[in-house]
């Protein structure tokens, strides 16, 4: 019996290209001044610092600012770069420059899962931080009431099994009785070797191929008593 849903939200929750044609625009035309206007607020020069030693140590803040304008570019899964971006986007949902992105199935089925007793958890290369506040904005309202925690690369890599079982141990829930969603095979390979149920949804331009994985077009064709 599924207790728990684990989410993806590139691809699965929230369309790709909302994420690399809105959000990562944003935050890279931002960045420059963001950190030159924030760098000694104590949360940002951590992240800098963090930025920097993953850098090789050497780069001052200008130098900084244009590795961190290439690894956007390069879609680096980096931890601080994450984090920073998050509170540039914070900014944006709060200036209303754009709403949080989801599919339209997705509100309607977190509400029935959560109103049947499941635990929604989400897992994603993005910061928590960023996590939160796309949910927090969406134009069917703030979601996050219906989520009980978030987990972003800090637990581990997304391919990586050992990353899933960490978060089962975290939620308390064995992973038997987890169901995680994403549109990538990799992700899909790695929960399942921690044991976890899995499923592919297959938003646009998602074909697989996903192996013995089970595949649903949307999180309609879900029920919220999987298993």
């Amino acid at each position: 019996m599924t207790t728990a849903v684990l989410l993806d939200i590139e691809g699965t929750t929230t369309s790709l290209s909302f994420v690399h044609d809105t959000l990562f625009p944003y935050a890279a035309s931002r960045l420059a001044d963001f950190v030159r206007t924030h760098r000694d607020d104590p949360e940002v020069a951590r992240l800098l610092a963090d930025a920097r030693a993953y850098a090789g140590g050497n780069l001052d803040d200008e130098g900084l600012i244009q590795r961190l304008l290439a690894w956007i570019a390069a879609d680096q899964k980096i931890t601080p770069l994450k984090a920073l971006q998050g509170l540039i986007w914070k900014d944006g949902y709060a200036r209303g420059d754009f709403h949080g992105h989801i599919y339209p199935d997705v509100a309607p089925a977190l509400r029935l899962w959560h109103a049947a007793g499941l635990q929604l958890y989400v897992f994603s290369s993005g910061s928590e931080q960023a996590q939160i506040l796309l949910f927090a904005h969406t134009r069917d309202g703030d979601l996050t009431p219906l989520f009980s925690g978030h987990f972003d690369t800090r637990i581990g890599g997304k391919k990586d099994a050992e990353s899933y079982r960490r978060i089962a141990g975290e939620i308390g829930v064995p992973p038997e009785q987890i169901l995680f969603l994403s549109d990538h095979p990799e992700e899909l390979d790695a929960a399942a070797r921690a044991r976890m149920a899995t499923a592919a949804v297959l938003r646009e331009g998602v074909h697989g191929p996903f192996g013995d994985h089970r595949t649903v077009a949307d999180f309609a064709a879900l029920d919220p008593h999987i298993g």
